[in-house]
């Protein structure tokens, strides 16, 4: 997910489309009427920047998460792209639901298109999320393969040079995916695709602080 953080002054990118029929959507489908839960996999997890009820942790079959997103401003330029997460169709992922009060829904929803979806990128859906309490279904911020932010494959060497070189306003993308395995691991979280990706940036894993 994009990485949050303080106000830049950086341009967005030209949205891809336009957010707000997306946002209407998902309103109509939730309904208002029960507790609204979001499914966080990558920076939703260590920095939520909204106030929840109760968190649990949570496996979601039929997506996974991806170092696999260009990046333009928050971690990246548009002449040197960072990366950032994605939830892509296939295999499976763990990740922390979030349950919000029903009252507090909308607003919520508010802060979370400002946030996530403010050049339209991700296709938001309901997923099925098993978790100790019991399956919920949560609003996850996907990523389509077609999406010309999606970075198809990248060689070991392409990671190694954006780790080394590539930095945005909230600073660089291998900072943003050792968070998000420290916190994932605080949680017991293992994801074996993300430690070779943060081993490869030249971190010791077993002295990681937790």
């Amino acid at each position: 997910m994009p990485d949050p953080g303080p106000p830049g002054l950086d341009p967005m990118p030209k949205p891809l489309r336009d957010p707000k029929p997306m946002l209407d959507r998902v309103i109509v489908e939730w309904g208002g009427h029960h507790d609204l839960w979001i499914f966080g996999y990558g920076s939703l997890i260590w920095k939520q920047e909204f106030e929840h009820a109760e968190r649990r942790p949570a496996k979601v079959h039929g997506w996974h998460r991806a170092l696999k997103m260009w990046s333009r401003v928050n971690r990246g330029t548009p002449a040197n792209p960072g990366l950032v997460f994605g939830l892509l169709s296939g295999g499976s992922v763990q990740g922390m639901v979030f349950r919000i009060p029903a009252a507090d829904g909308l607003e919520t929803l508010g802060r979370l298109w400002l946030r996530e979806m403010p050049t339209g990128v991700y296709d938001p859906r309901w997923l099925d999320c098993n978790t100790p309490g019991g399956k919920v279904r949560a609003l996850a911020f996907t990523l389509s393969r077609r999406s010309p932010n999606f970075t198809g494959e990248l060689a070991e060497a392409r990671y190694r040079e954006i780790f080394a070189s590539a930095a945005g306003r909230y600073g660089t993308s291998i900072d943003y995916a050792r968070q998000t395995f420290l916190e994932l691991r605080r949680h017991g979280i293992h994801d074996a695709a993300l430690a070779r990706l943060v081993r490869m940036a030249g971190d010791d894993l077993s002295a990681a602080s937790t």
